[in-house]
């Protein structure tokens, strides 16, 4: 069959977005091979992510703790239900705040820089909770942490998908993911040999390196072509995709996208399609992550397992669940750039809304004479509970709460930030990410504030209860909203929302 006359046409306008065309030669792939070889790209990404891994140390860093300063000799630094529900809390809120401030730090310091003015607060934060001598310190340094932490959560992602080759941003966008699930678990394992003012001392060590590495590393090519650092730009993206390769048609494709998008987005430029829809997707994106209970879960995770009375100690059970946390994401970022982003988020939803359901219906049916709990209402002083299960049928919270986490690794949890990065447009991706940011950060903050209260006062199977309906959620929003960016250039991306044509996605 003869083939249509608009059909070159398109071929032709696509393969304009492609990095490296498939149909290049062979002089062309061997470059790209070698681009994606540059080991250099990879050291970059690896000094960004350290603030993810000082991030995600941060974030769980109440789950052992708590248990501890609710059991302290001191009064100043005793805890009790409200304490305990902000100390868990106003690090969220701090991240809100460090949100909003990546959205004027990323366009004028750059992504780069702000990433390495993240860790004086995440220093200071650090260094109050090691030497607090009573509560208030404990929470500013929370505040600080979390300052820190939302200042990296919408700089750091932006960063690796603006250095990083199409061929694997998919596995490098999984790496801030990947680095937060690992300080997780890092801090999971100290927990079970240090005591609670050490573990904050063990946190500056993460944030020491980053700020070195950093000083080592190029800026963004997109960020300093927007800046008009034309040749800065170049010399960036020959440092990150090396010499001999065909960087110089990267860097043309990079300004041309650039130019059209030189000014900063308007408020009349809000009602365009190109620029509201990917905004609109990344934050809904961000809202249901955290309405799915897993900023909750993490915080709360061994007081959790103390209130259901799984076989294991809780310290045990925390640290098997990052264990399980850390291969999850390590699995979807080698299939993101194989299996697509799409489906990788329908099977991690599904996979929440069994667990969560699981979790709920345990709770709600299994008596109280099987699962150890007392009246299934409080969590607080859960360090004087006994933890002596007599049934192996304890096992199914933990086994619950494990799928949870692998379904949140493998999908909801790299695949957001990934995407985030990918699809805002340039002109408007420093204010949007920083957006992003405070969305997720305050939905964070009003739900660990509120967890406690719930549970108290209606049980523990609500909130799981409540999870689960919002996994069906995301279901149905990956299926009508988020588009498949599997192999695509930045350029492609923001074609395809400019011109709404799918043919720039294929």
């Amino acid at each position: 069959m003869e083939p249509s006359a608009r059909e070159p046409l398109v071929r032709k306008k696509s393969s304009s977005y492609r990095t490296f065309p498939e149909s290049a030669g062979k002089r062309l792939d061997k470059e790209y091979l070698r681009s994606l070889r540059n080991k250099r790209l990879y050291l970059a990404v690896f000094a960004a992510v350290l603030g993810n891994f000082s991030f995600g140390f941060a974030l769980v860093y109440p789950s052992p703790v708590i248990p501890a300063l609710e059991a302290h000799p001191s009064p100043a630094l005793r805890l009790d239900q409200h304490t305990a529900s902000w100390f868990g809390s106003v690090f969220t809120l701090g991240a809100a705040a460090g949100g909003v401030s990546a959205m004027l730090l990323n366009d004028r310091l750059g992504r780069k820089l702000s990433i390495m003015f993240s860790a004086l607060p995440s220093a200071a934060g650090y260094a109050l909770m090691a030497g607090a001598q009573g509560i208030g310190m404990l929470l500013l340094g929370r505040v600080l942490t979390g300052y820190a932490g939302g200042v990296t959560s919408a700089s750091i992602p932006v960063y690796i998908s603006e250095i990083s080759h199409p061929g694997v941003r998919g596995m490098l966008g999984a790496c801030p993911q990947i680095m937060a699930v690992l300080g997780s678990l890092i801090l999971y394992a100290l927990g079970l040999v240090l005591d609670w003012r050490w573990l904050a001392v063990a946190g500056e060590v993460p944030v020491l390196v980053m700020i070195v590495l950093l000083c080592f590393m190029p800026n963004s090519p997109r960020f300093l072509l927007s800046q008009g650092k034309d040749d800065e730009a170049l010399g960036s993206l020959r440092w990150l995709r090396g010499r001999d390769t065909d960087y110089a048609r990267e860097y043309e494709q990079i300004k041309d996208s650039v130019r059209k998008q030189s000014r900063r987005v308007s408020c009349a430029e809000i009602k365009d399609p190109f620029i509201y829809k990917p905004i609109l997707i990344a934050v809904g994106m961000r809202f249901l992550q955290q309405l799915s209970g897993v900023t909750c879960v993490l915080v709360y995770l061994q007081s959790i397992f103390k209130k259901t009375s799984v076989i294991l100690k809780p310290e045990y059970d925390a640290a098997l669940v990052g264990l399980v946390r850390l291969f999850s994401v390590a699995i979807a970022a080698v299939s993101m750039d194989k299996a697509g982003r799409k489906i990788l988020l329908f099977v991690s939803a599904g996979v929440m809304l069994v667990s969560n359901l699981t979790m709920g219906l345990y709770i709600h049916f299994v008596p109280a004479s099987q699962n150890s709990t007392i009246a299934n209402k409080t969590l607080v002083s859960s360090a004087n509970l006994p933890a002596e299960p007599s049934n192996y049928i304890t096992l199914i919270p933990l086994l619950a709460t494990m799928f949870f986490i692998m379904g949140y690794a493998m999908g909801w949890g790299p695949i957001t930030w990934l995407l985030m990065s990918e699809i805002l447009p340039l002109k408007a991706r420093g204010v949007a990410s920083g957006l992003c940011v405070v969305v997720s950060w305050l939905t964070a903050f009003t739900l660990t504030q509120f967890f406690l209260r719930v549970v108290e006062a209606f049980g523990l199977e609500v909130p799981f209860l409540f999870f689960a309906v919002i996994c069906a959620g995301n279901v149905l929003f990956t299926g009508c909203c988020v588009p498949e960016t599997k192999g695509r250039s930045l350029e492609q991306i923001e074609a395809f929302f400019r011109t709404g044509r799918r043919s720039f996605m294929r």
